[in-house]
């Protein structure tokens, strides 16, 4: 196996991609959830949920690939929710050239424009099973926040997520 070559580029945009570890999420920060996670650690919990339950039939490399490029632009454009009086086709936009940027000192970023494109479009059953596996991510995280901070009410998230994977 021959390893990468780290060029300056490279490095300075793996940093810049790092920081998703320090992005909090935005939904969880408007309902107060003490502690929450961040943009990756959802994206972490997204990839083990589909590495845990991903259908036969279905490529689980391009299944986990999805999982963690599907908001990383996120990065750049912040973690938009509906309360955030965005258009689909507008978020869709910013992440794709958000991405762009945000890869373009690595190998191959066409390679992870189109992953967050397949992703968008939802064209592919990996797609479709990566946006379930992102929407279980969240209702069972709500839960889990639920049972550990008294008096929080996060059925919202729960009602979005049924609502959606009924639609799915």
């Amino acid at each position: 196996m021959k390893l990468p070559v780290i060029t300056e580029e490279m490095r300075s945009s793996l940093r810049k991609t790092l920081r998703l570890k320090q992005l909090k999420r935005s939904g969880w920060r408007r309902c107060r959830v003490t502690g929450s996670e961040s943009v990756a650690d959802h994206s972490w919990g997204v990839a083990w949920l589909a590495l845990a339950l991903c259908p036969e039939g279905l490529c689980l490399d391009r299944v986990l690939a999805l999982a963690v490029v599907h908001d990383l632009a996120e990065l750049s454009t912040g973690d938009l929710t509906p309360y955030d009086d965005v258009t689909a086709e507008d978020k869709a936009n910013r992440e794709l050239h958000a991405l762009a940027d945000l890869t373009a000192g690595l190998p191959s970023p066409e390679r992870l424009t189109a992953l967050q494109l397949e992703y968008q479009e939802c064209f592919t059953s990996e797609a479709k099973f990566v946006h379930w596996c992102d929407k279980m991510d969240m209702w069972l995280q709500s839960e889990n926040y639920m049972d550990d901070q008294s008096g929080l009410d996060l059925s919202e998230f729960a009602e979005s997520a049924q609502k959606y994977l009924a639609n799915l």
